[in-house]
């Protein structure tokens, strides 16, 4: 570690609902990783309903974006050891922002944002608004980039990108999160100044971040990489850690954690 460097750890979990991810330990996790920030999605819970043993953690600030448009739905978190200098709920648009999709925390020396992409859903019925959302969310990132900080998009993407990042490539070609036009956003996405920290530090290893609840899919590793942090690609050589935590249990994902060195 250079001198003045210091180190960020981060983590980014899908919850699939904070209520129950808090009942299979969640707090417990949060105090034991340690990380410096927690990126949280698919909240699925007003602020008033987000579990006391989160709220009282001691450490940890926390920030949350609601669903407005439906209760119980989608939603995104951040807890932070450090104080953010400012926090935006959202990036402008109603159509994503109703459905509290995208939280970003600006600190003195790095960005970080929190979010829920849409799913396509069966016979990609949901799929211009995902891709529309998907070309708001770069926008917003290019603006964030301009800052010269380095920025991180943690989050649930709902897209495995290349036939490594899902156990049965084939046999998904049809459905969503690996429909052709999701990995062709992403591909441009990861082209256009993006690096993803997890391929980055392992650029031949299979391993997973969502596995579907039928079927044992876990217990079997029948899962999808569809988990990110992705940092831009100028500030890429900070990266020196990053993993999927594969043991933690609480949800249908697992945390997806990155630790980058900041000036």
């Amino acid at each position: 570690m250079s001198k003045g460097e210091k180190l960020v750890r981060l983590a980014s979990w899908n919850v699939n609902g904070i209520r129950a991810c808090t009942k299979a330990g969640l707090a417990d996790w949060v105090r034991s990783y340690d990380a410096d920030v927690v990126m949280l999605q698919e909240v699925r819970a007003d602020e008033a309903q987000i579990p006391e043993e989160i709220l009282s953690l001691g450490h940890w600030d926390s920030y949350w974006f609601p669903a407005t448009v439906k209760k119980g739905y989608s939603g995104t978190g951040i807890l932070s050891k450090m104080a953010p200098k400012k926090v935006t709920a959202g990036f402008g648009y109603e159509e994503f922002d109703g459905e509290g999709r995208a939280l970003t925390a600006e600190f003195d020396r790095f960005i970080v944002v929190s979010a829920y992409f849409p799913n396509s859903q069966d016979g990609g019925r949901r799929l211009d608004y995902k891709l529309r959302y998907c070309d708001a969310m770069a926008g917003h990132l290019e603006q964030l980039a301009r800052s010269g900080k380095p920025v991180v998009l943690g989050g649930d993407y709902n897209i495995a990108p290349y036939p490594i990042d899902l156990a049965r490539p084939k046999e998904n070609e049809k459905n969503p999160g690996y429909l052709p036009e999701e990995r062709a956003w992403m591909d441009q996405f990861l082209l256009s100044g993006w690096t993803d920290t997890w391929r980055q530090l392992h650029p031949g290893e299979v391993k997973y971040s969502w596995w579907s609840a039928r079927l044992g899919a876990r217990a079997r590793n029948i899962g999808w990489r569809i988990d990110f942090n992705v940092i831009t690609a100028a500030h890429r050589d900070r990266l020196r850690e990053a993993d999927m935590l594969n043991d933690i249990m609480g949800s249908d994902h697992c945390p997806v954690t990155a630790v980058i060195a900041v000036d």
